[in-house]
């Protein structure tokens, strides 16, 4: 099969269009072909590891090396990145209940990755769900990292309705999800993002929209119960006074000091810093299937490209250009031709020399 495989840390050029192995799924497993995956924030990461600096890595410094580790100090550990995707169910194994062959489904893969690839083996228990009816195969390959990453921080607070909630980051993969599902809930919701994903934000059901290059949110006088800051670029001590009292300041990124700061505010003080990973569950992306269905949440797809532009796809998300999600596409039918093509031409390059 094809995949995108790198081997070395590095620009978008390390990722190579090459020929895998195929997986063949083991008794708990479902073998999934791939028809859409997204490019996002960890395979971007992922990608350069060797090269991310203590000052850029997104979580506390004592993690740093176990990260290393798992990914790998010089070269990757694991080669094909990808981390969510849509795709059909090929085959099963012998001991699989939940699924069957031809179901649509979606998927998390999480650190695992694997997702730039025709196809992956994934167990029937793992963050797999059938795939929301109403959304393409590219639509859906987008929701599950920043569905389930949003809505697990978001119930870590439990929201309310009628509570007035901002979004620092609000058109990315988490934000863009979080609008959506603290509208759910009910709350009024305020999104912070650049200039030219001002109209993406308010498509997505925010009351209303900063453009944080023109406005300082902190400096407006407004208050919130909520401030989600989605990558950590504020700071408790500049959004302390935008908090209402018992107000919360929520991090889905964040440092030592940070984590200090939570278990300061704990003790002292009636508005808190809230530090927390997202709890994956199967059950949550169940859930986000049924919003999706009940046109509760949606995801925007800004362009997609082919499997072998992955590279491509990169350098676009790296430079920030994206207004919504950016995914990657795999039709099968064209990939196999393509390969067929090149074993032609290399068989005809052969016959030449031989001659």
């Amino acid at each position: 099969m094809k995949a995108i495989k790198y081997t070395e840390y590095g620009p978008p050029e390390v990722l190579q269009f090459k020929e895998v192995e195929k997986p063949a799924p083991r008794d708990n497993e479902i073998l999934i072909r791939v028809y859409a995956t997204s490019v996002n924030y960890g395979d971007i990461t992922a990608r350069k590891f060797s090269n991310v600096s203590p000052g850029e890595f997104n979580m506390p410094m004592p993690l740093l090396l176990p990260a290393r580790i798992m990914f790998g100090f010089r070269k990757p550990r694991k080669k094909i990145l990808g981390s969510e995707f849509a795709g059909e169910i090929e085959a099963v194994g012998k001991d699989v209940k939940l699924f069957k062959k031809g179901d649509r489904v979606f998927a998390y893969r999480g650190m695992s990755m694997g997702a730039y690839a025709e196809y992956l083996c994934m167990p029937e228990d793992g963050m797999v769900a059938i795939k929301p009816a109403n959304m393409t195969y590219e639509e859906a390959s987008a929701v599950p990292y920043g569905g389930i990453m949003a809505l697990s921080l978001l119930r870590k607070v439990n929201v309310q309705s009628g509570q007035k909630i901002l979004i620092n980051g609000a058109s990315g993969g988490i934000g863009s999800l979080a609008v959506q599902l603290a509208r759910y809930y009910g709350a009024e919701v305020t999104g912070v993002c650049s200039t030219p994903r001002l109209e993406l934000v308010k498509s997505l059901g925010a009351d209303k929209v900063i453009d944080y290059t023109k406005e300082d949110f902190t400096r407006n006088g407004e208050k919130y119960n909520l401030i989600f800051d989605i990558l950590g670029r504020s700071s408790f001590s500049c959004c302390k006074g935008s908090l209402t009292h018992n107000g919360r300041y929520l991090l889905a990124s964040f440092k030592m000091k940070k984590l200090f700061q939570m278990l300061g505010t704990s003790v002292i003080g009636s508005k808190k810093v809230i530090c927390a990973w997202a709890s994956e569950k199967s059950e949550d992306l169940i859930f986000l299937k049924e919003l999706v269905e009940a046109g509760k949440i949606k995801s925007i797809i800004d362009r997609c490209y082919p499997l072998e532009q992955t590279a491509e796809a990169h350098r676009y998300v790296e430079k920030g250009y994206k207004k919504g999600n950016v995914v990657i596409t795999l039709e099968h039918n064209k990939i196999r031709q393509s390969n067929i093509t090149g074993q032609l031409e290399e068989k005809e390059e052969n016959d030449g020399f031989n001659k």
